[in-house]
């Protein structure tokens, strides 16, 4: 962990928390803490509002009924599921990590001074990807656009990192080295991880906590995953087999 950076024990809270869009709720209400050091995964089908539960607690969407509390000036760093980023922006693998740091960053604004790309470079080292930087970020690899996201990460020292299907377009190798890697940040910098997954066997492996979301079934579980694995709405949606083979 960072010297300078102080853990702060609950992150954020939510309190009957009622998810939704255009006022509509899709889930029940959910009641959880993230801690510091925490690994939570956030499981749950296509279209079972896990997305829509994170927008919502990073402020991007307005809860239905309940709140969101979070620590005073709390860090995040939120992935969103890939976007055209690396196809609208001839942007450099350096710069795109450069945007980590910034507080209100602008692609129409300069790119800064020798401090913030040293501090991309420190970035980039630490997730291994230091002879990436000069490379046009649409031209990497899914893999290695990945790292250079993580260490956009690193850069904005965040103390939460939310990462909505941060493996989606990779082989299973590059997946397990992808979580791997999250793993190794979470411990370096104290880090609360909140990783959406359909890769249910990484999951048991790597988290802590789960949240299983289901808005067809109107489920919501916490736990740990072994807690959520074993419960009947687990199971009746996705069977007694696929924590193994998924």
């Amino acid at each position: 962990m960072k010297p300078s950076q102080l853990t702060r024990p609950e992150l954020f809270a939510c309190r009957n928390l009622r998810v939704g869009i255009s006022g509509r709720a899709i889930l029940p209400a959910i009641g959880l803490t993230i801690k510091s050091g925490q690994f939570w995964a956030v499981v749950g089908r296509n279209g079972a509002g896990k997305t829509t539960w994170l927008k919502t607690l990073v402020g991007l969407l307005p809860p239905i009924t309940g709140s969101v509390h979070s620590a005073p000036d709390v860090r995040v760093s939120y992935l969103p599921q890939r976007s055209g980023l690396d196809d609208l922006y001839p942007l450099l693998a350096r710069e795109v990590v450069s945007l980590g740091a910034e507080r209100g960053w602008s692609f129409l604004g300069p790119w800064g001074g020798r401090g913030r790309r040293e501090q991309a470079e420190r970035a980039l080292d630490e997730v291994g990807a230091q002879d990436l930087a000069e490379r046009p970020f649409r031209s990497l690899s899914e893999g290695q656009k990945q790292r250079v996201l993580f260490a956009r990460l690193v850069a904005g020292d965040a103390e939460v990192a939310i990462l909505d299907e941060p493996t989606s377009a990779m082989d299973r190798v590059a997946e397990r080295e992808a979580f791997e890697l999250i793993r190794k940040l979470q411990a370096d910098h104290g880090l609360a991880v909140l990783v959406v997954s359909h890769y249910l066997s990484i999951v048991r492996e790597f988290a802590d906590r789960a949240l299983l979301l289901d808005a067809d079934a109107e489920q919501v579980v916490v736990g740990t995953p072994k807690q959520v694995f074993e419960h009947p709405a687990f199971r009746k949606r996705y069977g007694e087999g696929e924590v193994t083979n998924g």
